[in-house]
């Protein structure tokens, strides 16, 4: 059975006025028709223009050091967390960020990726290509060096490269110097004109540390960036042919409309990972029991579906730790001295079950993914081979491949020798979990 594949890209984008999700459903996607490029500004904006501070100082931040508790930050982290850390839309709701931090105990103060995952910091966070994917409508991140004419169609380079040429929703790619070197790309969200027509000033925004980046420039001024370390004006004329099976409409992440709605924070408890996040089966639940507005405290009460779990008597505020071998939706509330319930903190106990053939994988042969899953959507293999910056690929599953619990990956799609990253995405209502498995790609 056909599959869908995704090559993963890097781009970056930005701001506007928040519109409903479903004209991306009404966009033809042609050059004449500006409504998906001013929908897409409204998506970035939710990540670029949302306000947040930190609680404790122990935030890890890609610059270096921590950001201050305390202080008031605008756009989300900078962080490459790949596998290992969550996306902030691809598989987190911006309110599951929001939430994590409004509590001192959550994984954005209690782990650091840095010098764990190259370009990482926060456990929680973004990139240029994640950003600008979201703001896309992509169901994955695209990685930037898979960007352009030369790889894609639907999409051409200006003409002129200068600020006259601009237009909302153009990007801008900055090429990478070397075979392993980084790229990077920008979006353009605003363009100003006078009364002649003429560009005089260009707004770019993009994912850079330690937050987004909103930048107005002049028309001079952006001429001058442009002509920098050979960037390049690129504009989508079509953006279903561009993303192609890369669509996020089909998938419940990225959610816009959930996104772009400020969510009411739990001021009694908050979890490890925030708030409305699947974990996986065995692993540590920790419940800050916090109080916050000193109603007093008598009892932790936690459910699966409508059935209590477990009943935990409270004296004081705290961390209670507990593994959860049962899949399914859960929830926890506090109640309070005088008999009230709390807001409850939404959570899920998902599994992911991944089978690769033998020991390694022969370059040139077909070959066969296995999976399995509990209370979560399996919906992609993503492969990622560590020693070729080209060798990224997310290959969405159909209905039969779902049912089959397998996928076999074609002989031609990987093609060159090295560490293959085979990660398992699943999707539950709360958010994705990936399980990875790393194997031998050999000649």
């Amino acid at each position: 059975m056909k599959h869908r594949i995704a090559i993963l890209m890097s781009l970056t984008f930005a701001t506007c006025i928040v519109l409903p999700v479903s004209l991306f459903a009404q966009v033809p996607g042609s050059s004449d028709d500006q409504s998906w490029q001013v929908l897409a500004a409204a998506h970035a904006r939710n990540l670029s223009h949302v306000k947040w501070s930190p609680v404790a100082d122990t935030l890890p931040n890609r610059q270096g050091g921590f950001f201050k508790k305390g202080q008031e930050y605008t756009g989300v982290p900078y962080s490459s967390v790949r596998s290992e850390g969550r996306y902030i839309g691809f598989d987190i709701a911006l309110r599951t960020f929001l939430a994590a931090v409004e509590n001192p105990q959550s994984v954005l103060y209690t782990e650091n990726l840095t010098g764990k995952v190259p370009n990482a910091a926060a456990y929680y966070g973004s990139v240029c290509s994640a950003y600008t994917s979201y703001a896309l409508g992509c169901g994955f991140p695209v990685v930037s060096r898979r960007y352009g004419p030369e790889t894609n169609q639907g999409i051409v380079l200006v003409e002129p490269q200068t600020a006259q040429g601009a237009q909302v929703g153009d990007v801008i790619y900055t090429p990478h110097a070397t075979e392993t070197s980084g790229s990077h790309v920008e979006m353009i969200t605003a363009v100003v004109r006078d009364k002649e027509g003429r560009v005089i000033s260009v707004r770019v925004e993009e994912s850079r540390p330690p937050t987004t980046s909103i930048t107005d420039r002049s028309a001079a001024k952006f001429d001058a960036h442009l002509a920098t370390k050979n960037k390049q004006l690129f504009r989508i004329t079509h953006l279903d042919t561009w993303r192609g099976d890369n669509r996020a409409e089909p998938l419940r992440f990225p959610n816009f409309q959930l996104d772009a709605t400020a969510p009411t924070i739990n001021r009694a408890l908050l979890l490890d990972l925030g708030d409305w996040v699947p974990y996986i089966r065995g692993n540590p639940v920790k419940f800050n029991v916090m109080d916050r507005d000193g109603r007093g405290l008598k009892t932790l009460v936690i459910r699966r579906g409508h059935e209590v779990v477990e009943k935990i008597k409270l004296d004081t505020p705290g961390v209670h730790e507990r593994r959860y071998e049962v899949c399914g939706d859960y929830t926890a509330r506090v109640i309070h001295a005088d008999g009230t319930e709390s807001q409850a903190c939404e959570f899920a106990v998902c599994d992911l079950m991944l089978r690769l053939p033998g020991d390694s994988i022969s370059l040139g042969k077909e070959w066969k993914v296995e999976f399995g899953s509990e209370n979560i959507d399996v919906i992609a293999v993503y492969l990622w081979n560590s020693d070729d910056s080209y060798g990224r690929h997310a290959l969405f599953l159909t209905p039969e491949e779902r049912q089959a619990g397998s996928l076999t990956i074609p002989a031609e799609l990987l093609k060159k020798p090295g560490n293959l990253q085979v990660w398992l995405i699943g999707e539950h209502k709360l958010g994705r979990l990936k399980f990875r498995k790393d194997i031998p790609l050999v000649r």
